[in-house]
This record gives C-alpha cells, structure tokens and sequence, in this order.
C-alpha cells in the first residue's frame, strides 16, 4: 500500500504543486528498491567480503567505494534484478580482478625486513653518498673529453673495452690506453681512487 503526503497550503487546504511524493520509508507497491536502503542494509557485508578478498580494511573500503560510485550511475538496471545485494557483492569481486591486474603491473611489493638486512649489508649516510659521487663527477669533468667518455662507458655502463671501441670508433687498445691515463690522473687527485677492473 502506498500512503501518499498532500501538501497543504494556508487554512488548511490542499495545494496542486505537480505530483506527489510518497512518505518517508514506504516504497510505492512493485517499485525496485532504492539504491541507499540496500547499502544501509548489506554495507557491513560488502566490506567484510572486499576485506577476505584484499586482506586490507582501507583498501576494502575504497574498493567497495569504487562500487558504490559505478553502481549508483547503473541503479535503475541493477534495482531491477532479483537480488540487487549480490549483483554489488559481484560487482566487488569484478573490481577487485580490475586493482590486482593494474597493481600487479604498478605495485611494488615490500620485502621482509630480514631479506632487507640480508641485501642491504650496512647502513651508510645517503647524503655522504652523493657527496662521494659529486666530488667524482667534478674530478671527471677536468679530464678530457675522450677519457673521460671511456671512463663513464667502462664504470658506469659498464661496457667491455671492444664495445667502448666500436662506439668511439677507435681500438681496444686505445681504449685501454685513454682508461689507464685517465685512472692516473684521477689518483694524483684523490690518492684513495683504486681501480676496479
């Protein structure tokens, strides 16, 4: 049964302002519930079940969000099936395939602490780092241009002398020559710059 609300106007009679609306709870007979009863009443579980999907309740929340969102634009065929609650719920189980095929592609994932310590070897200061390697990129900007283009090949790139060669278009041996001149100079710059190869 529908109760319908009339709306009165000054002593008490009725007023003709286009249709009119029915009471606050009471759903016109037949009509496809409305969209906020269903999530008043199912929410909890949608979450509880985006939540065993994710393992993560923030992450739940914002998927069943995402739902919520994509449902309320489609509600008028959604009201329409027989169980509206487990169209949403599959709803979060097609979002949920969506977020771990992009976050597999984008994700980094954290490593345990202890493969961390097991890699990371000891701890140094950041800002020591980069002060080490701006002082060595000042000492390679005084070299001359051919030696200090096969230095940066062979350490930073790490190429072998003949593909050094084929990109200067010169020899190995010249290669070889340029990185032992350059070495030497960069040692009577800074007496603890060993070489490496």
């Amino acid at each position: 049964m529908t109760v319908w609300l009339s709306t009165a106007g000054p002593h008490g009679a009725p007023t003709h302002q286009g249709a009119r609306t029915p009471a606050p709870g009471v759903e016109a007979a037949g009509s496809a519930p409305a969209l906020h009863d269903v999530v008043r009443e199912h929410l909890p579980g949608l979450i509880r079940y985006a939540n065993a999907l994710v393992g993560d309740q923030h992450t739940a929340a914002d998927l069943v969000q995402e739902v919520l969102l994509r449902a309320h634009q489609r509600w008028h065929r959604i009201a329409r099936t027989d169980r509206p609650d487990l169209y949403l719920r599959r709803m979060v189980t097609n979002e949920h395939l969506s977020w771990r095929r992009r976050w597999h592609v984008r994700t980094i994932r954290p490593a345990p602490d202890d493969e961390l310590v097991k890699r990371g070897g000891t701890s140094r200061d950041h800002a020591e780092h980069h002060a080490e390697q701006d002082a060595m990129w000042h000492r390679l900007e005084r070299l001359p241009a051919r030696q200090r283009t096969v230095l940066v090949l062979r350490y930073y790139e790490g190429l072998k002398d003949a593909e050094i060669a084929a990109v200067l278009g010169t020899s190995a041996a010249t290669v070889r020559s340029h990185a032992s001149r350059a070495l030497g100079r960069l040692r009577r710059t800074d007496p603890t710059t060993e070489e490496t190869r």
